[in-house]
């Protein structure tokens, strides 16, 4: 469990009891008062609820008993509050880590999430093997040069209409710089170009717009221009197949060189069909990676591979495992741009039902760029329940103010001069232009010039949204009880788990002297039961048992009488001396409890018998003998010692009446 869970638990765990109806009562009665500060009924029901067994019926005593470790809890939080803990900044820090989480759902569209997933989880069904035209935009782009660019798009998608090859189209007007041969450098190798051809993927490959254009394109047909935050794709879309799944292979590779010569190709490629011949009549595989195999980290392993996906693979590769059906199953010679390779399937991971994948499918879309639909959704739900007003004129008072320095990291919110007007309104929050110079200021980086207009409003669109969210989160407590309540509940475990902490548990370890004297006044609870001080004896040669049972009569001790006998490489002598409880061994438990030698015992080990030292009558045990069960229960009577003190310091008053209508 960790440390979060372990501190809300904290204030559950106190209440372990069954559940029954309450009668009709108000949530607002205030069913108690702690030093003075009122608790309503409400507050109780919730914590009381948790712990609900549906089914059982509940007495007088346990509601009563539930009463007490209720006040009980609520005066350990009155204390913790007494000394500061709940301002101390450790505190409100991990409070608001917890409250962060807490809050993720109330900022998340559950209908829209579900209908990702979905989504997600169908087109993870189908694997895509797509090539595109890409016409690049700088990030943020002017509406000039994002119209320019999707003019060019169309442009060249007319042109594949009447028949232009997809491939000397990419060569021409491709802005991705793998489309073309990029000769060799300090950085890289020669690099074939791929002329626009992206391999194969499945969804969150790729960038969401990229991936919605993909599977909405038709086999052998090619996009319209789809913008994605690079700039334009045009998108044709070459196979589609059942999807691969998670594979792990084996390979066998024979390595091509960088500067082969035909000759060389020839004679590489009749070497990776003289072993195909090979497997095919029957030579095991990993014997043929140990021998052929240029790959010498896979080889090691029998020529396996980390498991993979569609996307981690060049096309050839994942194309050659496409034809592979049942782990075994060996692929012909497939080449590469790195050379041969024979492949052997392993393993393949399918897609799991669609409830085991679910929890997984909502991390990746929140982390992916189409988690932004869930947000724009609550957005617009914010917008409408509580109103937005905005003043454009306050906008645009900042393209003047706002000027070439801001795109160097240097824009200073006293260039605004003045300007202290409402910009935007939120419900009951108004949002001033120093707010918003506040905001520029705060996110300015160095970049390109761009129009000042249009950065204005696309970082005041921002602005806005992130404005919107804050003021939700703002009223959660208020808008939502069920919130509230459980951010007390947090509040409270932490407060609690930490005085306890100080109060009872790390006390308990650190107070020696404490633990001491409980142990002094309470070891008589710590008491041995009768038990047998021996030696079990050992000897696997049958002339040396009367000389080791001689030792023991002269007073040797063990230590020495092993060093005495086991003085070859073979040990002929084994003891096992402790303290036994009855019950413990049960050789021990054969013979007679008294002092001296017992009866030799034959045994797989040879003879074997037992000196009995002393008989122990009972007695308490020695505090490190016992110091685990010692510790815990001097940690419940620092709980009890500390709820007596609490209880003498802080007033407690229940409204009997009140209480009797929940009973």
């Amino acid at each position: 469990m960790n440390r979060a869970a372990g501190k809300y638990l904290i204030l559950l765990a106190a209440f372990v009891t069954s559940f029954a109806t309450f009668a009709q009562v108000k949530n607002d009665e205030v069913l108690m008062t702690i030093a003075g500060k009122k608790i309503q009924v409400g507050e109780f029901m919730n914590i009381y609820q948790k712990n609900n067994v549906k089914g059982e019926n509940i007495d007088k005593k346990s509601l009563e008993e539930y009463l007490d470790l209720f006040i009980n809890f609520k005066l350990k939080v009155q204390q913790a509050e007494e000394l500061g803990l709940d301002t101390l900044t450790s505190f409100r820090n991990e409070l608001n880590g917890y409250r962060e989480q807490l809050a993720k759902p109330y900022f998340t569209d559950e209908a829209t999430l579900d209908r990702l997933m979905h989504e997600a989880y169908e087109r993870q069904k189908t694997d895509l093997r797509a090539s595109h035209i890409f016409f690049k935009l700088k990030p943020s782009p002017e509406p000039d040069d994002t119209l320019a660019a999707y003019k060019k798009a169309m442009m060249v998608k007319e042109k594949l209409v009447q028949g232009a090859s997809f491939e000397s189209m990419a060569l021409e007007f491709s802005e991705d710089p793998s489309a073309k041969d990029r000769e060799a450098n300090q950085q890289h190798p020669f690099l074939r170009g791929n002329k626009g051809d992206l391999g194969y993927f499945t969804v969150f490959d790729m960038v969401y717009p990229f991936e919605n254009g993909a599977y909405l394109t038709e086999t052998g047909s090619v996009s319209n221009p789809v913008r994605s935050d690079y700039g334009y794709h045009l998108i044709r879309i070459t196979e589609r197949r059942p999807a691969l799944g998670k594979v792990t292979v084996a390979h066998i590779f024979v390595s091509i060189p960088k500067n082969a010569t035909p000759d060389d190709s020839i004679r590489l490629q009749k070497r990776i069909d003289s072993i195909y011949t090979k497997l095919t009549q029957g030579v095991p595989f990993e014997d043929l990676v140990k021998t052929c195999s240029d790959d010498k980290g896979s080889a090691a392993k029998g020529g396996v591979l980390p498991s993979f996906g569609v996307n981690r693979m060049v096309p050839e590769f994942i194309g050659a495992i496409y034809t592979l059906n049942n782990p075994g199953d060996f692929s012909k010679p497939t080449v590469t741009p790195y050379g041969w390779h024979i492949i052997k399937l392993v393993e393949r991971k399918g897609q799991k039902p669609f409830d085991e994948e679910k929890q997984e499918l909502k991390q990746k879309i929140m982390k992916d760029n189409r988690g932004d639909q869930t947000k724009q959704v609550v957005i617009a739900r914010i917008k409408s329940e509580n109103g937005v007003t905005e003043s454009p004129d306050a906008k645009k008072d900042f393209y003047r103010v706002v000027t070439d320095s801001i795109f160097f990291g240097k824009w200073k919110v006293a260039q605004a001069g003045e300007l202290s007007n409402m910009i935007f309104k939120v419900g009951n929050r108004t949002f001033l232009q120093s707010d918003f110079a506040e905001y520029l200021e705060k996110t300015q980086r160095k970049q390109e010039k761009q129009k000042i207009e249009s950065y204005v409003d696309r970082l005041y669109a921002s602005f806005l949204d992130e404005s919107i969210l804050k003021y939700e989160d703002s009223q959660l407590e208020k808008e939502y009880p069920e919130f509230k309540a459980l951010m007390t509940e947090y509040r409270d475990g932490i407060l609690l788990f930490d005085l306890t902490d100080q109060k009872v548990w790390s006390k308990a370890v650190k107070d020696t002297l404490g633990l001491k004297d409980f142990y002094q006044k309470n070891k008589n609870n710590y008491m041995w039961e009768t038990r047998l001080d021996a030696s079990i004896y050992t000897v696997n040669d049958p002339g040396a048992v009367q000389r080791v049972k001689n030792f023991i009569k002269s007073g040797l001790s063990d230590t020495d009488l092993l060093k005495e006998i086991n003085t070859d490489s073979v040990d002929i002598l084994k003891i096992e001396s402790n303290k036994f409880l009855k019950k413990e061994n049960r050789i021990i438990d054969s013979i007679a409890w008294i002092p001296g030698f017992s009866g030799d015992i034959k045994s797989s080990g040879g003879t074997m018998f037992i000196y009995v030292r002393k008989v122990l009558k009972p007695q308490p045990k020695e505090l490190n003998e016992a110091r685990g069960l010692i510790t815990a229960e001097y940690q419940n009577y620092l709980e009890k010692e500390w709820i007596k003190a609490l209880r003498t310091k802080y007033p407690v008053v229940v409204n009997k009446e009140v209480f009797a209508k929940i009973k």
